[in-house]
């Protein structure tokens, strides 16, 4: 089950693949239990990374630390 389309927002943000793929790997670290939590992370991630808010290296390291 897929609760929010974050793979259209990481297309606006002009992600690769392999890039929400990182995104989606640092998520699952911060919720490997909660899929619904998880995807609403990558979701509000790539949004920040599609409006400016925030780098791809700003969301990969800043949660990966």
């Amino acid at each position: 089950m897929q609760y929010f389309d974050y793979e259209k927002v990481a297309r606006e943000a002009g992600l690769t693949d392999d890039e929400l793929a990182s995104v989606k790997e640092v998520m699952r670290a911060e919720f490997p239990q909660d899929d619904m939590m998880w995807e609403l992370h990558i979701l509000r991630a790539c949004a920040a990374i599609r409006d400016g808010h925030a780098t791809l290296q700003d969301v990969t390291q800043r949660l990966a630390a």
